[in-house]
């Protein structure tokens, strides 16, 4: 999903609840207009602050109702006429929610001329609304921004009508960049050539014809660059927990999507990662200063040891955290004298963890068994590089030793908090860790959110795994 996507879905709502308010704002001043009461005298009372709470909640109710109506889909290849077709069966939907309320609560409002003015000025303003919301998002994309940069693999009649329509309409979002007609070695080195250039991001299948094994090697691919991949809707033998099925230029497309995490559950997880990380770091600002004191006190060095961690599609960011041991400790992790005269809790894995590591300050010894160390990480959670619940941060070393399946923990961004961290901490095997992360990472939902959060206290106070 593009960025332009999710943003000029997620204003919507704002919109359509701003203009559901001007067109209830609208109806009441218009039936006070004395025009109007010329025509139809004013013989109720009706004061306009009892009347602005009521709107409020009603708008409310028709923006739920728009939401079951499927207003706020995500994509930008909707038509209008479409949209506008579903904005009148809402709004009249929204009516029909108002005189039910009215009819099972007996409760008579006082104006019916405003009631309907407010359904008419809803279908129109909400309709001008979205017009001129597409309209800018067509522009857009007419600078580049927000296209979907795809390689269409099997040139058979799908793939023809297809790629025909995709160059004959601009304004769905989509460019071809290349067209396959196979797939062998040579494909594989051009599409790496292009991911290496940034060239394209998509890729759909439109022939099932392809081998098996072929088709397998092809997700491999996919899997291990963070590609999207779709496919045409007749294509077999693929499995996934997250299928998105969609139209495309009149062809049935289906996505396959790594998470459940798209859409309006990114842009929900997002705003609950910056409210929440704002006001932890309020909360925690003491202790912060006080630890930053303390690790300045006991050893030389900086307070926050930084370095660059693997986050989200494999793209590395620069990670912080409370510096826990002496200076330079990093570089004792692949030092063969080090690493032969203190073992390693996690041998035979990518990951690295000594037992009575000598490296380990005072400060960072009682930190670090309090998981206080990475407290810092709620700034990283705010900026957007790492989520409050989401799978470890990855170190370079540790990823480059990843087999294939290890690297589907690369679909989010990185947690200071996951299902992994509560299950267990590290005395868990890796491989187990992994599966916990991808069970998270094909399964997100808020409730599993929210119980990892609450478990994480309780799985600090008990250390498990914590030295």
């Amino acid at each position: 999903m593009k960025r332009s996507e999710l943003f000029f879905s997620a204003i919507t709502l704002p919109l359509d609840y701003l203009a559901l308010l001007v067109a209830g704002l609208g109806a009441y001043f218009l039936r006070y207009w004395s025009l109007v009461q010329n025509i139809r005298p004013v013989i109720f009372d009706l004061p306009f602050v009892d009347y602005l709470p009521i709107l409020s909640l009603a708008a409310l109710g028709w923006v739920f109702i728009f939401a079951l109506a499927g207003l706020y889909k995500m994509g930008s290849t909707q038509k209008i006429s479409d949209e506008i077709s579903k904005i009148f069966v809402a709004c009249s939907a929204g009516l029909a929610l108002v005189l039910a309320v009215m009819v099972f609560s007996r409760y008579l409002f006082d104006s019916r001329f405003i009631i309907l003015v407010s359904w008419v000025l809803a279908v129109i303003l909400i309709s001008l609304e979205r017009i001129i919301v597409r309209q800018i998002q067509r522009q857009v994309l007419n600078y580049g921004i927000g296209i979907h940069r795809v390689v269409i693999i099997g040139q058979d009649a799908v793939g023809k009508m297809l790629s025909k329509e995709l160059a004959d309409n601009s304004r769905i979002g989509y460019r071809i960049v290349k067209e396959i007609n196979e797939i062998n070695e040579q494909i594989f080195i051009d599409l790496k050539q292009m991911i290496g250039d940034d060239k394209f991001d998509e890729i759909i299948l439109t022939n099932s014809a392809f081998p098996q094994d072929q088709i397998k090697k092809l997700l491999e691919f996919i899997d291990d660059y963070h590609l999207t991949f779709n496919y045409a809707a007749n294509l077999i033998g693929i499995e996934s927990n997250n299928l998105l099925v969609k139209n495309i230029a009149g062809v049935p497309i289906v996505e396959v999507k790594k998470t459940k995490l798209d859409g309006w559950g990114r842009i929900y997880k997002r705003l609950f990662d910056i409210i929440g990380s704002a006001i932890l770091i309020i909360l925690f600002s003491p202790v912060l200063i006080i630890i930053a004191i303390a690790i300045k006190l006991d050893s030389p060095g900086t307070v926050f040891f930084k370095y660059s961690r693997v986050g989200q599609n494999g793209k590395p960011f620069i990670y912080f955290k409370f510096r826990s041991m002496i200076k330079d400790a990093h570089k004792y992790r692949f030092n063969p004298e080090f690493l032969s005269q203190h073992q390693n809790l996690r041998d035979g894995t990518p990951m690295m963890k000594f037992k009575d590591d000598p490296r380990i300050t005072r400060v960072g010894k009682f930190i670090r068994r309090w998981s206080l160390d990475e407290l810092p990480e709620l700034f990283l959670v705010l900026i957007g590089k790492m989520s409050l619940v989401g799978p470890r941060p990855h170190e370079v070393e540790e990823v480059e030793k990843y087999r294939r399946d290890h690297k589907k923990v690369l679909t989010l961004k990185p947690g200071i908090t996951g299902l992994a961290q509560v299950s267990g901490r590290s005395d868990l095997s890796f491989d187990e860790e992994v599966k916990l992360d991808v069970y998270y990472i094909e399964n997100w939902s808020f409730g599993i959110d929210w119980r990892i959060i609450f478990k994480t206290p309780l799985a600090v106070l008990r250390h498990r795994g914590a030295e």
